[in-house]
Parts: structure tokens; C-alpha cells; sequence
């Protein structure tokens, strides 16, 4: 067993001289993974912030449908808010051993060996009385801070900070007190180490609270021990107590004060086997927290007293004795080998230890994120593929109904346009027949007027005034009767055609305001009878029935026999037909030849006298002057009003018959411009339900360009977490899967 022991200080010696003079310090390890780890948080932690920002907008984008849902948005911020707490948490991360042991076993002084410097109060005269955890600081100053209070107080010597805890009476066992040491004047803290220095496990029985309170972050535990005695039932009490609390927990056992072995020289490796057996056993068997053949490499002799001293000498530039000013005791180059080995197992197994329990849990987290943020980019995804599928499948259907509804009120304008004129030539021929109709039917109208009359000039125009009225409302109510039932139904029936072809052909709200066709229509007669008859002059004077004037009147008419009575020369008058001139030019040579040749006619009296007898002709004189007396004698007011009818039935009949086109014509323009106004209407009607279709054709293409753009950005976060996954694989590979 000796020569096993030897073999390892030989190998430890050589092994720690190398590492010392050429390899960095493991604990280097813990800030590298650190630093990478916190790199790879802070993109994630971004990236998510990107993301949840992201899915919000999808969320809230009401118009594009549910390609996102709220429970997705509150996972991503619910992402976000666990990275940034975990993220703070890695910045706070630092490897924490823990130092405990009975009271002056030398707790301070191995951790001030380690330091190099007397950092915490050590040696006769200095009990730990609280905590004391030591960490690094950026300053050039050290300082303290008190655990009910974050005032910094200020120390430059070991004696101020042993004076500052021993004379604040709020310490005690239970209590916190953080030194924070300059990183420039100890090379170990700049590599975020905390050491905790502890009182003694002898001086309290409230050894859970410990544990709870202090212990449970700890990556390292290093029990120091007295060589000069074994351990003891609290040191063992306090370890098994953290067994429970703590999966195999990483513990080193330190035997100080080994130099006190030199005075027995002929037993020290017999006391070393007693101390390394129990040790092994109560790490192997008591614990369990190691194997047999791993305990030994677990525990340590060493003498931190001299190593402290030593390490300041060569720090001033002074010989290393191991005291000061004495010379080297004998061993004590084994036992600073012995020290040095402790501190390279430690800084490596801290290390790896502090590695894998400080950011191992987080990496899974990490990972458990990115999983859950690429389930919902690909929901996402799939969510925007199908909405857009579905806009896609919507707007090529709204396409095909625009150019549909254009070709059909192209066709059914054409077919419109062609109904119209048809049944517009149709009013027009049933005015132009039933305004025939009601010309030849004038006599039987103006022989049903009844009203006073009398020869009088004021009584005649009144009169005319009244027949004309009277004429007028009659023939209008006539035509109205024959003429507007059937031409209204034809123009309901055409509106309700329009408005059932068109109807098919709007979108559902304007249907919604499509009304039935207007029934304020009606078919209007402007005859203007009172315009047309202005000219109208009756001749109500007595005229015998066998006069010269009247037969006159009766051969060429009454016109044209005015003409010739009174000597006018027809050839003047241009604007009258060529066959009423020639009647009227021979009538008024008759007349000329007459009055010239009276003695022709006396002569010609005279053959008849003697052809017939006198008798004969004075009979037919007799008659002639009888049947002038008696149409003298019935020559009343009646005769004079039917003689006036008589006249203004040809004088109007004339007139209307004139008017005949122009009155259908404006019937018919009346059912064209209503028709076409009805059907004017419900184009405007096709044209919201067009520009309500392209609106929507144009909403539909902005709509699958954001739902393309939602794709591109869901695929981007989705590979974007892939490589973050793959940054978490690599960091778990270098640093928590390897030795």
C-alpha cells in the first residue's frame, strides 16, 4: 500500500508540475460554456421576442382567418418571459464550492491558500463566526456587504474584515456576509469561483438550514479535517444530511495540518492508511457517492498553512521555507504537491460539474422551446398553406363570376335594347290606331257636348272653349282606356324580364336592395287640341242651301270656294296642292264668265222661257223662294251650333289626323326613356356588384400575398430555430455529453 501511495504523490508530482507550468486552468472551461451558452440564450431570447411578435400579428389578423390562435401567441410570450428569467439566471451562474468542518481545522486557511493571499481572518485568534462567501469583483477595491443590508463597507486588510464581522453583533452562525475581492489580485476569482468558508459543524445544530440555505447551488464540497485526529459523527452527520438533499454530491476531503506527521516519521504511513481507509469508505460506503476505486483520488494530505506561506514568499520574492523565515520543513514539497494535485482534481471536477448542473437543466428548457416554437411556426405554416389554398380557390371563383356577370350584361344589354324597340314600335302603332280610331268617333264626341249657346261673340268662344275641353278630356280617356292598361302591363312585364335576368347577376347584399318596378308610371296623351283648333273659325251666318255660294262651296270645298268668290288668284298661293289650284282656277272662270256675260244668261233665260213655258219656270221660282223662306225660318241657334260642330268636327278632324305620328311617337319615347331608365338602374346595380367583385378579387391577392409572407416568415422562424438547435447540440456535445 506504501509503494501505491508513493507511485501516486511520484505521478501527482510530475502530472502537476506540467499542468502548472504549461496547461490553463480547467475553471476556464466553466466561463467558456458560460459565455456560449449565454450567446446562444441571448439569440434565442431574440428570436423568440421576433417570433412572438410575429405570431401576434398572424393572431390579430382577423382578416386572413385562423392561421393563428391565441393560445399560440400567449406560448410564445410565455417562451420569451422563461428565456429571460432563465438568461438572468446564467448571468448570475457561477461555480460555488463549499468549505466545511469542525472548528479551526483550517477552513480559512486552505481557501486563502487557494487564493494565494490572506483573503479571509485565519490562524490563533480567528473563528469563523457566519458565512463567508468570496467572489470576484471588477474593482480595484475590496469590500463587503451584509446580508440584511446591500451597504457596501469598505476593507484593504485582513484585520479590517476580522474586525468588521467579529464587531457586528448581528452575525451569527446563520448569517451571509459576501467578500468581494479584487479579480486583479487573485487569479482564481477572475473565473467566476466562489469559495464559501463556513463556521464550524460543531457550533449549531441547525445544520438543515445550512443546507438549505447555502448549500444546495454548491458544486463542490470540500470537508477539511484535522490529520491529527478522525473524522467526526457531526462532520459525518452534516455530509449525510446533504446525501439527502443533493444526488451525489461531489465531496474532497482534505486532511490538513499533515505536517504535524513529520514528528512521528516511523508511523505516517501507517496513519496515512487509517485516515485514507475511513475516508474511502465513508465516501464509497457511507455515501455512496463515489466507487472504491474512485474514492482515493477523492481525498488529499495536506498542510494549507505552508502552502499559504510559501505561495506569499514567492509572491514577495522571497524563498519558499514554508515558514516564515525558517527553513523548508522536511516533506513539504510533497505536501505542496499534494495541495497542487487538490486543486487540479477540484478546478476539474467543479468544473465539469458546474457545467452540466448549472446549464444542463437549461439546455433542455432551451430545447423544449425551440420544439414548442417550431411546433408553432409548422402549425402556422400548415394553417397559412390551407387559408391560402382556400383564397387562391375563392378568388379564381370570383374571377369566373366577374367575367361571367360582364359577358351576361353585355348579352342582356343587346336583348333589352331589342325588347325596348319592339315595344316601343308597338305603343307607337296602338296610340296611332286607337288616335285614328278616336278622329273617325270626333262626331259622335262633339255631338254628346252640351252647353248654352248663343250667337254672341262671347258666348261662341266660350263655348268653343268648352268643346274643346271637352273633346280633348274625351278622346284622352278614351285612349287612355284602350291604350295604357295594356302598354303599363307590357312595361311591367319587361321591368320584372330586366330585374329577373339581372338579379342573378348581383351580389347578395345588392339583391337585398333590389326593389320591385315602379308603379308611378303612367302613359300621358298630350293631344293639344286648344293649340291646334287656334285657327278654327266658324261661319254660323245664314247661307241657302241652293245659293250660288253654297254650291260653289259644296263642288270645291269651303276653302277653295272662298278663294274663288273673292277673286284671288291661285297661283299666288304656293303652298297649296297643285290639284286644288286647277279646281280652283276653273271655279273662278266659271265666276269671271258669268259676270261678264249677263246678257248671256238673260238670252239663254230667254230659250228656256220659250222651251219650257212660263209656267214652269214660275213653279220653279215659287219652290226656289219657298225653300229659301222655310230654310230662312228654321235658320235658329240650333242650327247655328250644329252647323258649328259640323265645322269644328272637320276643322279638328283635319288637325289630328295632322298629329297622329307625333302623338305615338311621344308615347312610345315615354315607355322608351322609362324602360330604359329601369334598366339604366339596375346596370349601375351589375356595376357595384362588379366593383364589389374586383374589390374583392383585390382583397383576396393582398390577402394570399400576406398569407405568402406569413409562409415565408413561419419557414424562416422554423429553420432559424433549427440552427439554434443545432448551436444547443453542438454546446451539448462539447460540454455536457464529454468527460
Amino acid at each position: 500500500m506504501c509503494v501505491c501511495v508513493c507511485a501516486r504523490v511520484c505521478v501527482c508530482v510530475c502530472v502537476s508540475g506540467v499542468m502548472d507550468a504549461a496547461d490553463p486552468s480547467p475553471l476556464r472551461r466553466f466561463v467558456v460554456a458560460k459565455h456560449s451558452i449565454t450567446s446562444i440564450f441571448d439569440q434565442l431570447l431574440d428570436f423568440v421576442k421576433d417570433g412572438s411578435a410575429f405570431v401576434d400579428e398572424a393572431w390579430r389578423g382577423d382578416d386572413l382567418g385562423q392561421v393563428a390562435v391565441e393560445e399560440q401567441s400567449l406560448e410564445m410570450q410565455s417562451c420569451a418571459t422563461k428565456l429571460s428569467t432563465i438568461r438572468e439566471v446564467l448571468l448570475r451562474r457561477h461555480m460555488k464550492v463549499a468549505f466545511f468542518g469542525r472548528t479551526s481545522n483550517g477552513k480559512s486557511t486552505v481557501i486563502n491558500a487557494m487564493l494565494r493571499d490572506r483573503v479571509l481572518p485565519s490562524g490563533i485568534g480567528h473563528t469563523t463566526n457566519c458565512f463567508l462567501r468570496v467572489e470576484g469583483t471588477d474593482g480595484d477595491e475590496a469590500f463587503l456587504t451584509a446580508e440584511a443590508s446591500n451597504e457596501r463597507r469598505s476593507i484593504t486588510t485582513v484585520n479590517q474584515l476580522a474586525h468588521a464581522l467579529h464587531m457586528d453583533p448581528t452575525l451569527d452562525s446563520g448569517s451571509l456576509v459576501k467578500v468581494f475581492w479584487p479579480k486583479s489580485r487573485c487569479a482564481l476569482l477572475r473565473d467566476d469561483l466562489v469559495l464559501m468558508d463556513s463556521p464550524g459543524t460543531d457550533v449549531t445544530l441547525e445544520l438543515d438550514s445550512w443546507i438549505d440555505k447555502f448549500c444546495l447551488d454548491a458544486d463542490v464540497f470540500v470537508l477539511v479535517g484535522n490529520a491529527e485526529s478522525t473524522l467526526m459523527n457531526t462532520e459525518k452527520l452534516f455530509f449525510h444530511k446533504v446525501s439527502e438533499r443533493i444526488s451525489k454530491p461531489n465531496i474532497f476531503i482534505l486532511h490538513n495540518r499533515w505536517d504535524a506527521s513529520v514528528s512521528e516519521p516511523d508511523y505516517i504511513e501507517e496513519v496515512r492508511k487509517q485516515h485514507l481507509d475511513r475516508c474511502v469508505s465513508f465516501l464509497a460506503e457511507e455515501l455512496k457517492v463515489v466507487g472504491l476505486d474512485e474514492a482515493p483520488g477523492r481525498i488529499f494530505f495536506v498542510s494549507a498553512k505552508e502552502v499559504l506561506s510559501s505561495r506569499m514568499q514567492r509572491a514577495q520574492g522571497m524563498p519558499e521555507t514554508g515558514e516564515p523565515g525558517g527553513a523548508l520543513a522536511e516533506g513539504f514539497n510533497e505536501r505542496l504537491r499534494e495541495f497542487q494535485m487538490f486543486e487540479r482534481t477540484f478546478e476539474e471536477f467543479i468544473s465539469q460539474s458546474a457545467v452540466k448542473t448549472k446549464f444542463e437543466q437549461h439546455t433542455v428548457r432551451a430545447w423544449q422551446i425551440t420544439e414548442a416554437i417550431k411546433a408553432v411556426m409548422d402549425a402556422i405554416n400548415i394553417a397559412s398553406a390551407d387559408r391560402k389554398i382556400f383564397c387562391l380557390e375563392e378568388r379564381e371563383d370570383q374571377r369566373d363570376r366577374l367575367d361571367f356577370v360582364r359577358g351576361q350584361i353585355n348579352r342582356l344589354s343587346d336583348n333589352v335594347k331589342e325588347r325596348i324597340r319592339k315595344l316601343t314600335d308597338d305603343v307607337a302603332a296602338k296610340v296611332a290606331a286607337a288616335l285614328s280610331d278616336q278622329i273617325r268617333s270626333l262626331p259622335v264626341l262633339v255631338e254628346e257636348f252640351r252647353s248654352d249657346f248663343n250667337p254672341t261673340q262671347e258666348t261662341v268662344e266660350l263655348y268653343k272653349t268648352k268643346l274643346l275641353q271637352h273633346v280633348e278630356e274625351r278622346m284622352v280617356g278614351c285612349l287612355a282606356h284602350r291604350c295604357s292598361v295594356s302598354v303599363l302591363r307590357d312595361i311591367r312585364d319587361a321591368q320584372s324580364h330586366m330585374i329577373d335576368s339581372v338579379r342573378p347577376l348581383l351580389s347578395l347584399c345588392v339583391q337585398e336592395q333590389l326593389s320591385a318596378p315602379s308603379t308611378s308610371f303612367e302613359l300621358t296623351y298630350d293631344l293639344g287640341l286648344a293649340a291646334l283648333c287656334a285657327d278654327f273659325h266658324e261661319n254660323i251666318e245664314f247661307q241657302f242651301s241652293l245659293g250660288w255660294t253654297a254650291l260653289v262651296t259644296r263642288f270645291i270645298g269651303a276653302a277653295n270656294a272662298k278663294r274663288a268668290l273673292s277673286g284671288s288668284d291661285p297661283r299666288l298661293q304656293e303652298s297649296s296642292a297643285f290639284k286644288d289650284e286647277m279646281v280652283v282656277s276653273i271655279a273662278t272662270g266659271l265666276v269671271s264668265v258669268t259676270s261678264r256675260a249677263s246678257m248671256t244668261v238673260l238670252v239663254i233665260g230667254g230659250v228656256v222661257w220659250r222651251s219650257v213655258g212660263w209656267r214652269i219656270i214660275a213653279l220653279s221660282l215659287s219652290l226656289y223662294g219657298l225653300l229659301y223662306l222655310y230654310e230662312k225660318l228654321t235658320w235658329t241657334n240650333v242650327s247655328r251650333e250644329r252647323a258649328l260642330k259640323q265645322q269644328f268636327v272637320e276643322h279638328a278632324a283635319h288637325r289630328l289626323r295632322a298629329i297622329i305620328p307625333i302623338t305615338s311617337s311621344a308615347c312610345s319615347q315615354q315607355v322608351y326613356k322609362e324602360l330604359t331608365s329601369t334598366f339604366s338602374r339596375l346596370t349601375q346595380r351589375v356595376d357595384l356588384s362588379e366593383a364589389e367583385l374586383e374589390g374583392n378579387i383585390r382583397q383576396l391577392s393582398f390577402r394570399i400575398q400576406r398569407l405568402e409572407n406569413i409562409q415565408r416568415r413561419s419557414k424562416a422562424f422554423r429553420n432559424r430555430a433549427t440552427e439554434l438547435e443545432t448551436q444547443l447540440e453542438a454546446f451539448s456535445v462539447q460540454y455536457l455529453q464529454g468527460n
